[in-house]
């Protein structure tokens, strides 16, 4: 049987939050640029519905890093992460079935007598609430540095499915960004 670690939410009106969540196993599913692009249409779907300001990003082959700033006082950010991952789940499984039918065995277990097929590790990922300046900081430096610290890239700017690049001004980025409040920056 998986194991089911829940972390608590805390849904305080003024914080940031840095959503941290993982493939199922750890399975480099966003080594797929079409995975990639479900998951920035899911945020952007989602940052409507939920009114809520995407401030950095980074997509990682295995794992994803979002900060993200809720605009209205009533936001609950485990509903925020489920309109996102839902959907790509949906999708991911749906063209796996259809084009790669030897990953579902590897994606499925059996639970109260039921098959469940998971693309996300089960859990609801990690919630890090960001009160102060000093700490978004840190947060995007340590988002950005990813590609970097694997060594998938020389520097955070040359990965793609990041907002390192925009940030510094130097390129585009896959997903628009919100403009961080001036009281927001250190």
């Amino acid at each position: 049987m998986e194991p089911r670690f829940h972390r608590r939410n805390y849904n305080d009106p003024a914080h940031a939050h840095e959503l941290t969540f993982s493939c199922y196993h750890g399975f480099p599913f966003f080594q797929a640029e079409r995975t990639c692009q479900w998951l920035a249409d899911a945020i952007k779907a989602a940052r409507v519905k939920y009114e809520f300001d995407v401030w950095a990003f980074v997509f990682m082959p295995d794992h994803i890093h979002l900060i993200l700033h809720p605009r209205v006082a009533e936001s609950d950010i485990a509903t925020i992460r489920r309109a996102i991952k839902e959907p790509v789940a949906r999708q991911a499984l749906a063209w796996l079935d259809e084009n790669a039918p030897q990953w579902i065995p590897k994606l499925t277990i059996q639970k109260n007598g039921r098959a469940r097929r998971y693309f996300w590790q089960t859990g609801g990922g990690y919630d890090r609430n960001i009160t102060e300046p000093s700490t978004l900081a840190a947060m995007l430096d340590y988002i950005h540095l990813n590609p970097v610290r694997r060594g998938l890239v020389e520097q955070a700017i040359q990965w793609k499915w990041s907002s390192a690049a925009w940030m510094l001004g130097v390129g585009s980025c896959p997903i628009p960004l919100d403009r961080i409040p001036p009281e927001w920056l250190a």
